[in-house]
């Protein structure tokens, strides 16, 4: 079975939340493709409620996208403590770090329920598994914490 980075990484060692650069991959025509660790919570010391994750990332799908050029996907990790963002081409991770902080910022000062996009039973595969305070609460936490563009030491932008 291949070995998967993510896997390999010491959790341990890591200092949530923060920005890490997985991997950069090339395609057979040159195209670069991205993959960034957004860790919002430290891991095996907390993990983000589904309700509150699930809407965090509805919101991040469009609020990064907004911040960052060539945004693939942002995708949370089942282990509930952060989400694997794709991108096009390639980024700092102060720049993803920037752009995250922005977003975070956002959804705790400005979102409201009627800015959160696929929570409908049309929209989304468990629309009922939501929630905005959480959210917003776990948004406020984070900020407090500062966001690092380094993985192994405080680097808060």
């Amino acid at each position: 079975m291949a070995k998967v980075e993510s896997f390999e990484l010491d959790h341990t060692k890591v200092k949530a939340p923060y920005v890490r650069l997985i991997t950069v991959e090339t395609g057979a025509n040159g195209d670069k493709i991205s993959n960034y660790d957004l860790r919002l919570v430290q891991p095996n010391a907390n993990a983000i409620p589904t309700a509150g994750l699930h809407t965090i990332e509805h919101l991040l799908a469009g609020l990064l996208r907004d911040r960052l050029t060539g945004v693939i996907d942002c995708s949370p990790f089942g282990c509930r403590t952060g989400f694997h963002l794709i991108t096009w081409g390639e980024h700092s991770t102060t720049e993803v770090a920037q752009a995250l902080k922005d977003s975070l910022t956002e959804i705790r000062d400005h979102i409201q329920w009627e800015d959160v996009q696929g929570t409908t039973i049309e929209s989304c595969g468990n629309y009922r598994d939501h929630s905005l305070f959480s959210a917003k609460e776990w948004c406020k936490k984070i900020l407090e914490e500062g966001i690092s563009d380094q993985p192994f030491e405080r680097h808060v932008i």
